[in-house]
């Protein structure tokens, strides 16, 4: 059994991204790892290359600013560096995401054990979103629990939408498995000056860089993270390839613990009502999202 790790990334050194955190992770597990890398003005590729190990292979590519329209440049770039893998599996992270060291042997136990078995298309695997800093966590209804992350190589497998899943060619959800381990997401971990900058890149992606300098007109350079009393905090161990980033951390007097005015659009979790249904599933579902996300057919 073989397993490809795959990945696209753009300017992670200026961003804040730990994408060599995030391949060294999985690193490990797979056979080798696919790197889409978009033209970047920074450091990423010597980043990179910097793990100095055989099983990376790179690919430049150049983003086409046409694709920026609801991330679409994201399911893209996702759907070339699946085309690029040779595994029976292909793991995907995206350059925000790291895999604990303790959960490797399980993953590579259900692949091993599902690889005859053709009714399973791909896994799912649980996911902790840090916020803020990393003793902070989001269990909250409307930030996906789980994820398709792990497919099989089949040219009818594809990224679904802005690259958060993946799909048939046709539309159908994939046939998958849950295992339980987890992805580490630190997307919303940055300074706050960095969290402002990559916020308004993301939604150039989505909505259009002209349109993106129009919503962020006026707003602070400094991305508010709300009052950090109300984030719960979270009690596990991080991946050991996170350490060394985690020492980075400098920003804990930036992170506001009253009630200050965002002077932004409310997330999910500061919304009434996403904190009462959090609560309510948190308390007597044992974390089951009532009407949740749900891309996938599970088996």
């Amino acid at each position: 059994m073989q397993i490809t790790g795959f990945t696209f990334v753009r300017n992670a050194e200026r961003l804040y991204y730990p994408v060599k955190e995030s391949i060294l992770s999985i690193l490990p597990l797979v056979d080798k790892f696919i790197v889409a890398l978009g033209n970047s003005d920074d450091n990423t590729e010597a980043l990179i290359r910097s793990i100095n190990s055989e099983k990376i292979e790179i690919f430049h590519r150049t983003w086409d600013e046409r694709a920026f329209v609801e991330g679409k440049i994201f399911a893209d770039e996702t759907n070339f560096a699946l085309r690029q893998c040779t595994g029976d599996w292909c793991f995907y992270l995206q350059a925000d995401e790291v895999v604990h060291e303790n959960d490797l042997d399980t993953i590579y136990r259900y692949c091993y054990k599902n690889l005859e078995n053709f009714t399973v298309e791909g896994f799912l695997l649980n996911y902790y979103h840090f916020w803020g800093d990393y003793e902070h966590y989001l269990p909250f209804h409307g930030w996906y629990k789980r994820e398709i992350r792990i497919v099989r190589n089949s040219p009818d497998i594809v990224s679904y939408k802005d690259a958060q899943s993946f799909r048939k060619t046709n539309h159908e959800k994939l046939r998958v498995r849950q295992i339980p381990a987890y992805v580490y997401h630190y997307g919303w971990v940055r300074p706050p000056h960095l969290m402002q900058i990559k916020k308004k890149e993301q939604d150039s992606m989505y909505h259009g860089c002209e349109e993106a300098d129009r919503m962020h007109l006026g707003r602070s350079v400094l991305f508010n993270y709300g009052n950090m009393k109300k984030i719960p905090v979270f009690k596990g161990t991080h991946p050991h390839v996170m350490k060394d980033f985690i020492r980075k951390f400098h920003w804990g007097e930036r992170l506001q613990n009253s009630n200050q005015t965002l002077l932004r659009p409310k997330m999910k979790h500061e919304k009434i009502k996403y904190r009462i249904l959090s609560w309510f599933e948190n308390t007597f579902l044992g974390g089951r999202e009532l009407f949740g996300y749900r891309n996938w057919k599970e088996v």
